[in-house]
This record gives structure tokens, sequence and C-alpha cells, in this order.
């Protein structure tokens, strides 16, 4: 898949509005609010897929002409959501500025299809794809390559977490290397960081929009309702358009660029000791995984099973304790010794195959 680098103008770009359009009024003011702190791009939930039935899933087509009646009043562009052909047509019909195609419809190539056959022959109307709900690269991937396919030459990627049974601060968790990989694949990708789903309530808002700045996103997208509280739907994760400013205000943006030759010199020395650190990180787990092969075979030889239920309880008590003498995060030293452990487990089986 080969990209364009189609967006032009300032970075980052900030994407702003209300999760829904709820009331002509409503989306008015919120609006008239954004505009006046300069965000020139609105987003507006018209659908809305929910997870239970019986929730507010959005006014639909009912949208369209409070949207009219907020770009003739103020210079804005619109995005919205479409999950099947005809929301593509639609809004299409009602000369909406922006698609982006959403988490749950990702996931599912038969939705994404149907989308990007309703948008062939659409070259002018760029078309954002969020990350499936599911931590899938290829997945989300896949999405795009359709979206492509369908002739869309102005393409963009939405980050907005990945949903997860395990418990978490975030409503879905960011899993950061995700999209690093997806940029690194594609570098011409325009990719954006939408901290709102990722959060789920506003006061974490603030630490993933910087975090994705200090990663090089290109932009964020921030829903923002003129009174939260009373808000329709995600109610918890929406800024006033003030709050949303001091948001913005408070962020700081990072260069792609070394500052200069000296700057440039030091830090290759520094990464040359990573590189070298790095030798002698995996020279230690390869001896690691030499002594597990040790220990399979002994287990082979007396007819024991490979998972040992105590041993690892113990390991997933002290490791963690090690890694903080070493000022390690206790969780981040638990999910290395996870993905130890799953090697170990495979180099044994293999042993036992054998």
């Amino acid at each position: 898949m080969e990209i364009k680098n189609w967006y032009n103008d300032k970075k980052p770009w900030i994407i702003a509005g209300p999760c829904s359009a709820e009331t002509e009024e409503q989306l008015m003011d919120t609006v008239g609010e954004l505009y006046a702190q300069g965000i020139q791009t609105i987003r507006a939930g018209v659908w809305k897929p929910r997870t239970r039935p019986n929730s507010f899933e959005g006014v639909g087509k009912a949208a369209f002409p409070w949207i009219k009646a907020a770009k003739e009043k103020f210079p804005v562009k619109f995005a919205i959501e479409v999950a099947s052909a005809h929301h593509v047509e639609l809004a299409l019909e009602n000369n909406i500025d922006y698609l982006w195609i959403g988490a749950r419809t990702t996931v599912n190539p038969f939705n994404v299809q149907e989308i990007a056959d309703a948008l062939k022959g659409v070259k002018d109307i760029p078309v954002f794809v969020k990350n499936p709900v599911n931590p899938d690269l290829n997945l989300w991937i896949g999405a795009l390559e359709r979206i492509q396919q369908a002739g869309v030459e102005q393409l963009g990627a939405i980050h907005r977490g990945f949903s997860t049974y395990q418990e978490s601060v975030y409503r879905n968790i960011p899993l950061w290397q995700i999209p690093i990989d997806l940029k690194s694949r594609f570098p011409e990708l325009l990719l954006i960081n939408d901290p709102s789903h990722i959060a789920g309530k506003h006061d974490l808002l603030f630490e993933i929009a910087q975090k994705a700045m200090n990663l090089q996103f290109d932009g964020l997208i921030i829903e923002s309702h003129i009174d939260p509280k009373n808000a329709w739907s995600d109610a918890a994760q929406q800024l006033t358009p003030n709050a949303l400013k001091e948001l913005l205000k408070k962020l700081e943006y990072r260069t792609a660029t070394l500052p200069n030759e000296a700057f440039q010199n030091e830090l290759e020395k520094i990464r040359d000791a990573i590189d070298e650190t790095d030798k002698e990180l995996l020279e230690v787990i390869a001896r690691r995984f030499e002594l597990v092969r040790k220990v399979g075979a002994y287990k082979k030889e007396k007819n024991v099973a490979i998972f040992q239920l105590e041993r690892w309880q113990k390991i997933l008590e002290n490791r963690p304790e090690w890694g903080t003498a070493l000022k390690l995060a206790p969780p981040f030293v638990k999910e290395i010794y996870q993905s130890i452990h799953d090697e170990s487990i495979r180099l044994q089986t293999d042993i036992y195959n054998k």
C-alpha cells in the first residue's frame, strides 16, 4: 500500500466537537465556541453505534440541516462517522467534508468493503479509519487497503485505543506500539490520536494528548460539548470549548528535527550505548532460554508437566519486586516475564514433541 502525503496545513491538526449532534441549538452553540477558539474542523456524531440497545444512537439524517446551518454561519468543515453504504450516500449528498470509519466497523471486513464500494470514484473527500476494537494491526491495515483500493487518495488513520477485559484506568487501552508500527510501515499516512475514547474521562485527556504529541502524531480528535454534564452520550469524556482551549495551551508540541549538529552527535553517542546494551540484553535472554531448554529436557526425562504453577506464581511475585529495586515499573516487568514465559512454554513444548 502506497500512501500519499495529502495534508499540508498546520500541524497538529485539531478536530473537535460533540460526541453527538443532539439538537440544532446544542450543535450551533458548540461550533460557535469552538470556532472562537480557533477550531476549524468539527466532529459530530450523526449515527452512534452503541454497545447495548436502548441507548441514544444519534438523531440520524435530521442532523444534516443543522450541520449545513453551522457551516453557513461559521467557516468550518465537518467530519462524521459512517458505518454503512447508506450512511456514505447521505453524507456525500449533504456535502460532509470528512468521513471516518469507527472501530466497531473496522473490525468487520464485510462492512468495510461495503463502505469502500460506496466510495468508489470519490477522490476529493478524506476518509479516516479508526483502529479496530481488538489489537490487530493487520485488520487495521486491511481496512485502510480496502478504502484505498476504492480510489480514495486522501487517507488517514485514527488511534482510539483497544478494548480489554482487564481492569484499566483507560476506557480503551492505548497500546501505543500498534499505531507506532502502523506509522513505521506507512510514514506518509496521516495519523490522528483520539484521547477522548482512550481516556473515557476528561481528567486523563491531557496525559494522553501530550503523549501523542511526544510520539509525533499528526493531530488530535477530541470531543467537546457546550454542556458536557448534560450530554446525551459520552458525557464523562467531553470538555467544554473553554476547557479544550486550556488543554491545548498546556500541550508541548515537539519538533521532528534535531536542533543542531552538536545535539545530533551527542544523541548518536547515547544511541550507540543503547545499541551495545541491547546486544548484551539479547545475549542474556539467549542464555536464559538455553537454561529453559535444559529444564525442558530434564522434565521430559522425568515425565513432569511443562507448566509448574507454583514456580510461575513465584516468578510473578518476586520479579516485579526485583524490578522495583532497579526503578522498573512492576506492570512492565510482569509484561516482560509473560512474554518470556510464553516463549519458555513454546520451547519446552518443542522438546516434548521430538
